[in-house]
């Protein structure tokens, strides 16, 4: 009977026959990939179709009839905000979630600021208030929630002042909106 070779030398054979392996596999994807006959285009996926990327845009322009100079204008309809310096140049626009009451169209000015954080009539904690006017004794202000979250629905009948700012968005209105500073509120 012949005799068996040692396990070490098994092992030492499967080792170099992987390696050889792997060297091959590795010449190969090194010459890149094999050309077809026809070349085909990829296809994009159909997840990247149904869900495209939002694309930066300009933003919105301000709206005509909002004044002059340095200052910060609501759009009622619009429901969004711009941040205008002393040029009459755009420096921010953002989106924002207003209360159930809206302030009439005119001018006004940044009044009361309270910056520690407070319980708003929705129930959640808001910072950054800016008091602008009142309207049928409902306080309109400026503010965000702490957590950066948007306000719940308003209750039935809830009569709620507070225009409610995404945090990044609040944090730029508060360094740009100093007390006396114009608030134009336009349809």
């Amino acid at each position: 009977m012949p005799a068996r070779p040692p396990s070490w030398a098994w092992v030492s054979g499967l080792t170099v026959g992987a390696i050889a392996a792997v060297t091959v596999l590795a010449v190969q994807a090194d010459q890149g990939p094999h050309p077809t006959a026809v070349a085909t285009k990829p296809k994009p996926s159909a997840s990247a179709d149904a869900h495209p990327t939002p694309k930066e845009t300009a933003p919105a322009p301000v709206p005509e009839g909002s004044g002059t100079g340095r200052r910060v204008v609501y759009s009622v309809g619009q429901d969004r905000v711009w941040l205008v310096d002393a040029s009459d140049t755009t420096r921010r626009s953002f989106k924002v979630w207003p209360g159930s009451v809206d302030p009439d169209p005119g001018k006004y000015s940044v009044g009361t600021r309270r910056q520690d954080p407070t319980t708003g009539s929705d129930g959640v904690r808001i910072e950054q208030i800016m008091y602008f006017t009142q309207e049928d004794g409902v306080w309109v202000a400026f503010s965000n929630a702490v957590d950066g979250s948007s306000p719940p629905p308003p209750a039935d009948a809830a009569r709620t002042g507070g225009i409610r700012l995404p945090k990044a968005d609040g944090d730029a209105l508060w360094e740009f909106g100093t007390s006396g500073t114009t608030v134009t509120v336009v349809s």
